[in-house]
């Protein structure tokens, strides 16, 4: 992991020569994306997030904003973003055949295994191996202070999702924490993506102020940024 400008990347990826990523802190805005490319011709594509499990494949520019909660392209010059403020951002990429996705998952979205629909779309859309992804989790709210009730608990279960990721609060009844990374980790890894394959920002949005928290800010929370594109 590296930062720099208010923008956090991972070094493998950074390897890759066609390749941009970020995940951005609280002060990183559309028009610092667009600053840092500057002259490399990036259209930038958003969702209108909406905590599902809907997947885009983008073989050609849309006209608007799609509501969903997954991007996945093969086009250069399109820079996939995706919003969050605790939910976690998740950035893949099949480096042999220049297949990108952004994903955003909430816990409702991991419920509804977002993640794997994505995973299962790269795959029989494009062709992509599994084995052979490389995934970025990004800053999201940690295993200590997302607190949830017993209804996400039992949705997860109702789903057939494991429940390990979810600790009983010490002291408040049918109150839990969720571990959000490790709860989309395991969805990952139970599709064939590669432990070693996963690169994590293990930094937590509610305990540090470099990033926007829901939990901690309530609606005066702003947005991190997340990004992936290619350019060839």
């Amino acid at each position: 992991m590296t930062s720099s400008n208010d923008v956090f990347t991972v070094s493998w990826l950074e390897q890759i020569p066609y390749l941009v990523h970020g995940f951005g802190t609280a002060t990183w805005r559309e028009s610092d994306i667009k600053e840092k490319l500057k002259g490399k011709n990036f259209r930038l594509l958003f969702l209108n997030q909406i905590h599902s499990d809907i997947v885009h494949f983008i073989d050609r520019i849309p006209s608007q904003n799609l509501n969903g909660d997954a991007l996945i392209t093969g086009l250069a010059h399109l820079l996939l973003v995706v919003r969050t403020a605790d939910c976690l951002p998740v950035l893949m990429v099949e480096e042999s055949r220049k297949i990108i996705a952004a994903v955003h998952c909430g816990w409702r979205g991991t419920q509804k295994k977002v993640i794997q629909r994505a995973l299962k779309s790269m795959e029989d859309h494009y062709g992509c191996e599994l084995p052979s992804l490389l995934v970025a989790l990004g800053p999201s709210i940690g295993p200590e202070c997302y607190e949830v009730g017993r209804d996400v608990q039992q949705g997860f279960k109702e789903a057939g999702l494991p429940l390990e990721v979810f600790r009983p609060h010490p002291a408040r009844k049918d109150k839990y924490f969720l571990d959000l990374k490790e709860a989309n980790l395991l969805q990952l890894l139970s599709q064939g993506v590669k432990r070693e394959n996963v690169f994590t920002v293990d930094l937590c949005t509610r305990c540090s102020n470099l990033f926007p928290s829901f939990r901690r800010d309530g609606k005066k929370a702003g947005r991190m940024l997340s990004f992936i594109g290619m350019s060839f």
